[in-house]
């Protein structure tokens, strides 16, 4: 799961509506991706960092977490 990429979409209120769009797929394909049940592809990878957030660490915003660690 990503949660860093996750909480940085919702600190800058871009929904997964928005960032569906931004990378074109459907809404359901960026909750899969998110929740790690598909993996991004690196074009998306790159638009992200380098359009999105280039203010931000790649390796910050897509740290995968361990779904059992989470509450």
């Amino acid at each position: 799961m990503y949660t860093n990429l996750r909480n940085v979409l919702y600190k800058k209120n871009i929904s997964i509506k928005q960032y569906a769009e931004f990378l074109g797929v459907g809404e359901k394909t960026v909750q899969n991706k998110l929740k790690g049940i598909t993996d991004f592809t690196y074009p998306e990878f790159k638009r992200t960092c380098t359009l999105l957030f280039p203010e931000y660490n790649a390796d910050y915003l897509f740290a995968e977490s361990d779904p059992e660690t989470e509450d």
